[in-house]
C-alpha cells in the first residue's frame, strides 16, 4: 500500500487493467453489442494489451512519458471513439503531470481531472447522457471528497472505483444522448454503457495496484 503514485504502480495498474480488460473482453463487447458497434470488449483489450508490449520495449523515465505513451497507443491501436476518448484522456494526463517519477494522492486527483476534462472536451458528454463521463464524474467527486476528509490514497481510489461502478451501473436506465448509442432514442434503456463499464474496470484495477492488490 501506498500513499505515492509511481511509475511503478502506473505499470501495475496498466498491467492489471489488460488482464482485467481481457477477462472481461466478451462482456463488454455483450454490452456493446446492445447500444454500439459491438467491438468494445475487443478493442479495448487489443488496445491494452499493445500497451503492455510497448511499456516493456521501451519502459517510460517520467509520468509525463508514460501517460502520453499509453495514450498514443491507445489513439493508434483502438478503433472508433473509444481511441479517441481514452487516447485523450491519458494524453491530458501527460500534459498535467508534475515533472518527475512520483505524485502525491491530491496530484493524481487533479491529474485524473485534467484527462476527464479533455474527455469531456473532445466528446462534449455531461453527466446523464450513459457515457462514461457518468462513471468518471462521481468517481472524481468520490475521490476529491476522501482526500478532503483526510483518507490516504488507497482509501480514496477504492472509493472513486465503488463511485465508478455505481455510476456505470446507474447508465442502465438512461437514454443516450451521446455516440452510436443516441441513435436508438428510448431503445438505449435498459443497457449499461460499455463506456462506462470499462472506465470503472480502469478504475477498480488502480485501486488494486495502489492498495497492492494487483497481480
Amino acid at each position: 500500500m501506498t500513499d505515492t503514485v509511481t511509475l511503478d504502480v502506473l505499470e501495475t495498474w496498466i498491467r492489471h487493467s489488460a488482464g482485467r480488460l481481457g477477462v472481461e473482453a466478451d462482456r463488454l463487447t455483450e454490452l456493446d453489442s446492445a447500444i454500439g458497434d459491438a467491438d468494445h470488449g475487443t478493442n479495448m483489450k487489443r488496445g491494452f494489451t499493445a500497451i503492455v508490449a510497448k511499456l516493456d520495449a521501451a519502459p517510460p523515465q517520467t509520468l509525463a512519458e508514460f501517460f502520453r505513451s499509453v495514450g498514443m497507443t491507445l489513439v493508434s491501436k483502438v478503433g472508433g471513439a473509444s481511441g479517441s476518448l481514452y487516447g485523450t484522456l491519458f494524453l491530458d494526463m501527460a500534459r498535467g503531470a508534475p515533472n518527475g517519477t512520483s505524485m502525491s494522492a491530491d496530484d493524481w486527483s487533479r491529474v485524473l481531472s485534467a484527462g476527464v476534462a479533455g474527455v469531456v472536451g473532445r466528446g462534449h458528454a455531461q453527466p446523464g447522457d450513459k457515457t462514461m463521463i457518468d462513471a468518471f464524474t462521481p468517481a472524481l467527486d468520490a475521490l476529491s471528497r476522501a482526500l478532503d476528509d483526510g483518507a490516504g490514497l488507497a482509501e480514496a481510489a477504492a472509493a472513486a472505483a465503488t463511485a465508478a461502478e455505481r455510476g456505470s451501473a446507474d447508465t442502465e436506465p438512461l437514454v443516450a444522448r451521446k455516440g452510436r448509442a443516441s441513435y436508438l432514442g428510448e431503445r438505449s434503456v435498459g443497457h449499461v454503457d460499455p463506456g462506462s463499464a470499462s472506465t470503472a474496470i480502469l478504475l477498480r484495477a488502480f485501486a488494486d495496484a495502489v492498495a497492492g492488490d494487483a497481480p
